[in-house]
C-alpha cells in the first residue's frame, strides 16, 4: 500500500480533515492532524450542518460512525420555514410529513458542528490531533515537507494534505489559482440563548431553520441543540465593503444602526437579532474558486474541502463536499491499483475538480437566485421539484 511507512500530515481539524484522518487510520496509516485551535474547547463551533446521503453520510458510513451520528443528530432540525421580509410564512415544512429515513436520498439530517467534531475526534487514536499548531509555512526537504508552526515548533511529513479551509496557507504551494468575489457579503451572528434573548425569532424558528428573503437580500437563521441560534444576512456589496464602510462590527450599536438602514424595508421582528448586546458578529465576503480550475499534481501534497474548492454556502454543499473529498482521497491513497503516489493523488484531484465544477455551478446559480427580486418564488420552486 502506498501509504505504508509514510508520515501523513493533515493541516486542519474540521470535518474534512478529521474524516480523512479516521479513514486513513482504519487502513493503518501514520497520521497527525495539526489544528490551530489551542484545544477542542477554545472556540464555539459553528451552526448546524445537514449531511447528504451521497456525500457526508457516505463518508461516515465508511468510517464506521453512523451509530454515533444517529445518537447525536437532531430530528426535526432540518425543517424549513420560508418567510418574506415581514416574517410572513409562505412555506412551512413543519406542517408536512417529511421523509426521515436513513438511506433515502432526500433525507438530510442535521447535526451541530460541535457534536460532529466530537464524534470524529473520539474515533481517532489518542494524540492524533496536535492542538495549537497554526501553520505558517512549508519547506520542501528532499522528498518530504517541513511544516513550520506559529508556536515555533515544526514537524516533518512524507505527505501533506491541506484541510485548512477557505483561507488556506497551503493552497499556494499547490496552485496559483485564486478565488473570485461573487458579489455577496454575509454578516453572521450568534445568540447564546435564543428563547430568552430573541423570543419572537425563537418561536418562528421552531427548532429548525428560517429562510427569509426580500429586496434582493437574505437572512438565514438556524437553531442549535444547546438553545442558541446562528444567523447570516446576505447583501450585495462591493468586495471590500467590510473594510471601507467604516463600521465597527464589534460594536453592537453600530450593527443595529447598519441593519436598520440596510434592511429598512424589513419587519421589526428581525431587530431582535441586533437590539441586544449579547450578539456577536463576523463579516464574511463570499468567494468561489474558478469552476474550471486545474493544476499539475504534486506527488506528496494535495488538498480538500474549502482549501481546494471554496464556494458560497447557499447550496448547503460545503461540509458534504469536504467529507466526500476525504472519502475519495482515502480510497485513492489505499487503492492497490495505483503504483505510485502521483497517480493516486492525480486520480483524486481529477474527480474532485470535476465534481466541484458541477456543484460550484449549482452553488453560484443558487447564490444569485436567492439574492434576486424573485428569491421566494425561486426557493419555493426548489421544493416543488
Amino acid at each position: 500500500m502506498l501509504i505504508e511507512n509514510k508520515k501523513i500530515s493533515i493541516v486542519g481539524g474540521g470535518p474534512g480533515g478529521l474524516t480523512l484522518a479516521r479513514l486513513l487510520q482504519m487502513n493503518g496509516a501514520d497520521v497527525k492532524v495539526y489544528e490551530r485551535d489551542l484545544n477542542k474547547h477554545v472556540r464555539v463551533q459553528g451552526g448546524a450542518l445537514d449531511l447528504h446521503e451521497e456525500s457526508g453520510l457516505a463518508a461516515l458510513k465508511k468510517a464506521g460512525l453512523m451509530e454515533a451520528f444517529k445518537a447525536n443528530y437532531r430530528p426535526g432540525a432540518d425543517k424549513i420555514r420560508i418567510v418574506d421580509n415581514k416574517a410572513n410564512i409562505v412555506f412551512d415544512q413543519h406542517v408536512y410529513e417529511t421523509v426521515e429515513a436513513f438511506g433515502n436520498e432526500w433525507f438530510r439530517p442535521e447535526i451541530d458542528r460541535g457534536p460532529l467534531r466530537d464524534i470524529l475526534l473520539a474515533s481517532l487514536k489518542p494524540g492524533t490531533v496536535v492542538w495549537d499548531s497554526h501553520i505558517v509555512s512549508l519547506e520542501p526537504v528532499n522528498d518530504s515537507w517541513k511544516l513550520e508552526f506559529q508556536n515555533g515548533k515544526s514537524a516533518m511529513a512524507d505527505i501533506v494534505i491541506a484541510a485548512d479551509g477557505a483561507n488556506s496557507k497551503i493552497r499556494s504551494y499547490i496552485t496559483a489559482v485564486k478565488p473570485f468575489y461573487v458579489g455577496i457579503t454575509m454578516v453572521e451572528g450568534f445568540v447564546s440563548d435564543s428563547e430568552k434573548i430573541t423570543p419572537k425569532i425563537h418561536e418562528l424558528l421552531k427548532g429548525g431553520k428560517i429562510f427569509a428573503f426580500g429586496n434582493e437580500k437574505s437572512l438565514i437563521v438556524s437553531s442549535k441543540g444547546d438553545g442558541s441560534l446562528g444567523f447570516a444576512t446576505g447583501c450585495k456589496t462591493d468586495e471590500f465593503w467590510f473594510r471601507e464602510s467604516g463600521i465597527d462590527f464589534k460594536d453592537n450599536v453600530e450593527m443595529l444602526t447598519w441593519f436598520k438602514k440596510e434592511f429598512s424595508e424589513w419587519g421589526s421582528v428581525w431587530l431582535e437579532l441586533f437590539e441586544n448586546d449579547k450578539t456577536s458578529f463576523i463579516v464574511r465576503p463570499q468567494y468561489c474558486m474558478p469552476l474550471d480550475q486545474s493544476w499539475e499534481t504534486i506527488p506528496n501534497i494535495t488538498m480538500l474541502g474549502d482549501a481546494a474548492h471554496w464556494m458560497p454556502p447557499y447550496a448547503g454543499e460545503g461540509v458534504n463536499m469536504a467529507m466526500l473529498d476525504a472519502l475519495e482521497l482515502s480510497e485513492c491513497l489505499t487503492n492497490p491499483a495505483f503504483t505510485d503516489m502521483q497517480k493516486a493523488i492525480a486520480s483524486y484531484e481529477k474527480q474532485m475538480c470535476a465534481r466541484f465544477a458541477d456543484v460550484g455551478r449549482i452553488t453560484l446559480e443558487s447564490t444569485a437566485s436567492l439574492h434576486s427580486a424573485n428569491a421566494i418564488n425561486n426557493m419555493l420552486a426548489m421544493f416543488e421539484q
